[in-house]
């Protein structure tokens, strides 16, 4: 897409990041009733604010030409430093990345990933990593098309 500008979040941006939330949950939900709630968010207004005034958990969006905000993508830096078994090492972890429902296939969520890539990299972390659904298929062949890799996979079964 033209004229997209990736920039970190501002509170103004909460009413439209509140509405990708919605959508984020939806496609949880669908994918795992049992598991998500119908009609939530993930953060609370209050919840939105503190975040994006942490600098330790960066939040950017992808705005366009005109100002609508399109897609944003929730981060959090980790280390595990005196740890008994992991090397102390700096990670970028995306907590929840999402593009516009009405927006998907014109390269937002893309030039979000690179954004975040880069703001990684630039940052001295070591990897990046991210959670996905296994549900949300769609989300798992972008992030493969971005070129990442499975680094765990988390089993269960229903009792």
């Amino acid at each position: 897409m033209e004229d997209l500008n990736i920039r970190r979040a501002c509170v103004g941006d909460i009413p439209r990041i509140d509405a990708l939330l919605e959508q984020v949950c939806l496609i949880h939900h669908e994918g795992r009733p049992d598991l998500f709630k119908y009609g939530t968010r993930k953060y609370t207004h209050g919840q939105l604010e503190e975040i994006i005034a942490d600098d330790s958990r960066p939040v950017f969006v992808a705005v366009d030409g005109s100002g609508y905000l399109c897609g944003y993508a929730f981060c959090i830096f980790i280390r595990h430093e005196n740890d008994n078994i992991l090397t102390d090492v700096r990670t970028l972890y995306i907590d929840d990345l999402c593009v516009d429902e009405n927006l998907r296939g014109r390269h937002i969520g893309s030039a979000l990933y690179a954004a975040v890539r880069k703001f990684a990299k630039d940052s001295g972390c070591y990897n990046l990593t991210l959670n996905v659904w296994s549900c949300n298929v769609s989300a798992m062949k972008f992030y493969e098309a971005c070129g990442l890799k499975p680094q765990k996979t988390i089993l269960e079964t229903l009792l």
